[in-house]
Protein backbone atom coordinates (compact mmCIF):
# COMPACT_ATOMS: atom_id res chain seq x y z
CA UNK A 1 0.00 0.00 0.00
CA UNK A 2 1.62 3.12 -1.18
CA UNK A 3 0.64 6.63 0.41
CA UNK A 4 0.19 9.76 -1.90
CA UNK A 5 2.78 12.43 -1.80
CA UNK A 6 2.39 15.22 0.65
CA UNK A 7 2.17 18.54 -0.78
CA UNK A 8 4.37 20.83 0.70
CA UNK A 9 3.17 24.86 0.64
CA UNK A 10 5.35 27.24 -1.14
CA UNK A 11 6.54 28.90 2.20
CA UNK A 12 10.12 30.30 3.09
CA UNK A 13 9.61 29.24 6.78
CA UNK A 14 7.04 26.57 8.45
CA UNK A 15 7.16 26.16 12.49
CA UNK A 16 7.71 22.91 14.19
CA UNK A 17 3.56 22.31 14.26
CA UNK A 18 3.64 22.42 10.52
CA UNK A 19 6.61 19.78 10.22
CA UNK A 20 4.52 18.10 12.10
CA UNK A 21 1.13 18.42 10.57
CA UNK A 22 2.62 17.57 7.22
CA UNK A 23 4.81 14.31 8.25
CA UNK A 24 2.13 13.19 10.45
CA UNK A 25 4.31 12.94 13.70
CA UNK A 26 4.63 14.83 17.20
CA UNK A 27 7.26 17.44 18.04
CA UNK A 28 9.60 15.19 20.22
CA UNK A 29 10.02 12.55 17.67
CA UNK A 30 11.13 15.98 15.23
CA UNK A 31 13.55 16.90 17.96
CA UNK A 32 14.65 13.40 18.39
CA UNK A 33 15.29 12.82 14.53
CA UNK A 34 17.16 16.09 14.63
CA UNK A 35 19.66 14.69 17.26
CA UNK A 36 20.37 11.46 15.47
CA UNK A 37 20.25 12.94 11.74
CA UNK A 38 22.60 15.93 10.87
CA UNK A 39 21.29 16.31 7.45
CA UNK A 40 17.76 17.52 9.29
CA UNK A 41 18.86 20.89 11.07
CA UNK A 42 16.34 23.78 11.42
CA UNK A 43 17.39 27.00 12.28
CA UNK A 44 16.30 29.01 15.49
CA UNK A 45 15.09 32.09 15.23
CA UNK A 46 15.44 34.95 17.56
CA UNK A 47 13.03 33.84 20.23
CA UNK A 48 14.86 30.21 20.04
CA UNK A 49 11.62 28.57 17.91
CA UNK A 50 12.71 26.06 15.22
CA UNK A 51 12.25 27.50 11.52
CA UNK A 52 12.26 24.63 9.15
CA UNK A 53 12.87 25.36 5.67
CA UNK A 54 11.11 23.21 2.97
CA UNK A 55 14.18 21.01 2.45
CA UNK A 56 14.06 20.68 5.84
CA UNK A 57 10.15 19.08 5.83
CA UNK A 58 11.45 17.11 2.81
CA UNK A 59 14.05 15.96 4.82
CA UNK A 60 11.81 15.09 7.70
CA UNK A 61 9.56 12.69 5.31
CA UNK A 62 12.07 11.25 3.92
CA UNK A 63 13.34 10.27 7.28
CA UNK A 64 10.19 8.73 7.71
CA UNK A 65 9.46 7.39 4.81
CA UNK A 66 12.72 5.40 5.77
CA UNK A 67 11.62 4.57 9.60
CA UNK A 68 7.98 3.71 9.13
CA UNK A 69 7.36 2.62 5.57
CA UNK A 70 10.79 0.93 4.20
CA UNK A 71 11.16 -0.36 8.31
CA UNK A 72 15.05 1.22 8.67
CA UNK A 73 16.81 1.16 11.66
CA UNK A 74 17.90 4.35 12.66
CA UNK A 75 21.40 3.74 11.98
CA UNK A 76 20.14 1.98 8.24
CA UNK A 77 18.61 5.16 7.71
CA UNK A 78 21.30 7.54 8.79
CA UNK A 79 23.90 5.56 5.99
CA UNK A 80 20.60 5.48 2.99
CA UNK A 81 20.02 9.26 3.46
CA UNK A 82 24.35 9.70 3.40
CA UNK A 83 24.19 7.36 0.26
CA UNK A 84 21.40 9.73 -1.25
CA UNK A 85 23.18 12.79 -0.24
CA UNK A 86 26.41 11.28 -1.20
CA UNK A 87 24.95 10.22 -5.06
CA UNK A 88 24.11 13.92 -5.49
CA UNK A 89 20.58 13.45 -6.31
CA UNK A 90 17.38 15.35 -5.56
CA UNK A 91 15.54 13.43 -2.42
CA UNK A 92 12.83 11.84 -3.05
CA UNK A 93 9.92 12.02 -0.76
CA UNK A 94 7.67 9.32 -2.21
CA UNK A 95 9.92 6.55 -4.45
CA UNK A 96 8.65 4.36 -7.27
CA UNK A 97 9.64 0.83 -7.24
CA UNK A 98 12.11 1.66 -9.99
CA UNK A 99 13.82 4.51 -7.71
CA UNK A 100 14.48 1.37 -4.78
CA UNK A 101 16.54 -1.44 -7.34
CA UNK A 102 18.18 1.53 -8.37
CA UNK A 103 19.01 2.60 -4.32
CA UNK A 104 19.32 -0.79 -3.11
CA UNK A 105 22.36 -1.44 -5.25
CA UNK A 106 24.05 1.09 -3.27
CA UNK A 107 22.93 -0.17 0.17
CA UNK A 108 24.59 -2.83 2.18
CA UNK A 109 23.49 -5.29 4.73
CA UNK A 110 24.06 -2.78 7.31
CA UNK A 111 21.54 -0.52 5.82
CA UNK A 112 18.74 -3.06 5.03
CA UNK A 113 15.02 -2.78 6.46
CA UNK A 114 15.26 -4.77 10.43
CA UNK A 115 14.75 -8.37 10.32
CA UNK A 116 13.87 -10.82 13.31
CA UNK A 117 15.40 -14.35 11.86
CA UNK A 118 18.66 -15.51 11.62
CA UNK A 119 17.33 -17.15 8.21
CA UNK A 120 16.69 -13.55 7.00
CA UNK A 121 19.98 -12.16 8.14
CA UNK A 122 21.66 -15.24 6.00
CA UNK A 123 19.59 -14.30 2.92
CA UNK A 124 20.54 -10.16 2.98
CA UNK A 125 24.02 -11.04 3.29
CA UNK A 126 24.34 -13.77 0.77
CA UNK A 127 22.20 -11.30 -1.48
CA UNK A 128 24.63 -8.56 -0.74
CA UNK A 129 27.28 -10.40 -2.46
CA UNK A 130 25.80 -12.23 -5.21
CA UNK A 131 26.69 -9.24 -7.61
CA UNK A 132 23.42 -7.93 -9.90
CA UNK A 133 20.62 -9.92 -7.98
CA UNK A 134 20.90 -7.81 -5.06
CA UNK A 135 19.06 -4.72 -6.14
CA UNK A 136 16.39 -7.01 -7.61
CA UNK A 137 16.39 -9.32 -3.98
CA UNK A 138 16.34 -5.97 -1.57
CA UNK A 139 13.72 -4.20 -3.86
CA UNK A 140 11.79 -7.37 -3.56
CA UNK A 141 12.34 -8.21 0.48
CA UNK A 142 11.29 -4.62 1.13
CA UNK A 143 8.31 -4.69 -1.08
CA UNK A 144 7.34 -7.92 1.14
CA UNK A 145 8.18 -6.02 4.36
CA UNK A 146 5.95 -3.47 3.45
CA UNK A 147 3.02 -5.84 2.72
CA UNK A 148 3.28 -7.50 5.88
CA UNK A 149 3.36 -4.29 7.68
CA UNK A 150 0.39 -3.31 6.00
CA UNK A 151 -1.63 -6.62 6.70
CA UNK A 152 -0.81 -6.50 10.44
CA UNK A 153 -2.05 -2.76 10.43
CA UNK A 154 -5.27 -4.40 9.02
CA UNK A 155 -5.31 -6.83 11.18
CA UNK A 156 -4.89 -4.28 13.81
CA UNK A 157 -7.78 -2.26 12.92
CA UNK A 158 -10.07 -5.34 12.89
CA UNK A 159 -9.04 -6.59 16.28
CA UNK A 160 -9.68 -2.59 17.58
CA UNK A 161 -12.91 -2.80 16.11
CA UNK A 162 -14.26 -6.36 17.38
CA UNK A 163 -12.99 -4.97 21.12
CA UNK A 164 -14.61 -1.89 20.67
CA UNK A 165 -17.65 -4.15 20.19
CA UNK A 166 -17.28 -6.71 22.81
CA UNK A 167 -16.48 -3.10 25.47
CA UNK A 168 -20.10 -1.33 24.72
Amino acid sequence: MTRPAVAIPEKLFFKIGEVCELAGVQAHVLRYWESEFPMLAPQKNRAGQRVYRKRDVEMALRIKELLYEDQYTIAGAKKRLANELRGGGKLKVVGSEEDAQAGASETSALSAPAVSSETDNARLHTAAHDGNNVARRSAEERQGLKQLASELRELLALLEQENKGRTK
